[in-house]
Order: C-alpha cells, then structure tokens, then sequence
C-alpha cells in the first residue's frame, strides 16, 4: 500500500514508516500534518478521483529540521580576472508517514418513517419607501472676473 501525497508543490511516494525529506515546514517538531493525497494505491485497486481520494488521509509527524548539503557556486571568467565563490544550504523538515487510512464510513441515511418536519418560514415584513431627502443644494456659480488688457 503506497500514495503520491504533495508536499510545498512537490509529489513523493510514501508508505507507512517512510521517512521523507521536503522543503521547510514552518509546523514546530512532533506536530502532526496531513498530507494531501494525490493517488491512493492498495495491491489490485487504486483511487485518484476526486470524491474517493478525499477519504483517504495521510498523517505524518514532523521529526526535525535540517539543513541540506552545502552547494558550492563558482562564477568564473578567464582572462579578466574575475571569480565569484558563493554557497547555499536548503531549509528542510524530514517528515515521518505514520499512517495511511481510507475511510470507510458511509453516510447516515434516513430511516423510511422518518421525515424531517416542515419548518414555516416567514416571509421579511415589507419595507416603507424611504422618504425622499430634499435635493442637495448647488454651491453658486462663480462669477469670473475679466481681465483687463489695456485695450
């Protein structure tokens, strides 16, 4: 039994007890996180469908933080005398998958005797018109000065 869960935009395969390495989670260590399914698979049968996929959880614990390993960066141009030395680690969070489930519990169905009772919904008591508010007053013209050119 095995499921392709997505974790930071990235796909893993998993099974129970796998330990799995992804990006930094910003979850503190011993939280536990669900990992969203993306296909299920149990020997002969496997679900990747919408409505069954949502019955399947992955639980996972979160067992530390880390750091990868360090990449080293080198820029180099010869002839003008230029070298560039850089490094870089990646933030990662191992994960352990703890379980798998697929729930079956189906959905309580009605008994036929039993009906849900009628509910009498009144209807919203009509609105008066709103009274009309008088009509806002517009501030005068202004009257422009003309200006005189000596003529």
């Amino acid at each position: 039994m095995y499921a392709v869960v997505k974790v930071g935009g990235k796909q893993y395969r998993v099974e129970k007890g796998d330990s799995l390495v992804v990006d930094r989670l910003p979850e503190k260590e011993g939280d536990k996180v669900a990992l969203e399914p993306l296909l299920y698979a149990d020997g002969d049968k496997s679900v990747f469908e919408g409505a069954d996929l949502e019955k399947v959880k992955i639980e996972a614990t979160v067992a530390g933080h880390e750091r990868g390993p360090k990449i080293r960066v080198l820029k180099f141009k010869p002839k003008k005398g230029y070298k560039r030395r850089t490094g870089h680690r990646s933030e990662l969070t191992r994960l352990e998958i703890g379980d798998i489930k697929v729930l079956t519990r189906k959905p309580a169905t009605k008994k036929a005797g039993e009906e849900k009772p009628a509910t009498t919904a009144k209807k919203p008591a009509a609105r008066k018109p709103a009274a009309k508010k008088p009509a806002a007053r517009k501030p005068a013209a202004r009257k422009t000065q003309e200006k005189k050119n000596g003529s």
